[in-house]
């Protein structure tokens, strides 16, 4: 399964970018952005376009 990570903004939590991953990945993903403090918001990737 692959998921969408957007980096949200600190001032009002719009969204900054994205990246899909893989599962294995958003562990990793979250630890980094736990580490900061940065915000993120984690959803599975649209696998319609497949």
């Amino acid at each position: 399964m692959r998921f969408e990570i957007m980096r949200l903004d600190d001032v009002d939590g719009s969204a900054m970018d994205s990246t899909v991953v893989d599962a294995a990945s958003v562990n990793r993903i979250v630890q980094q952005a736990a580490s900061i403090g940065q915000r993120i918001y984690i959803r599975p990737a649209d696998t319609s376009a497949s």
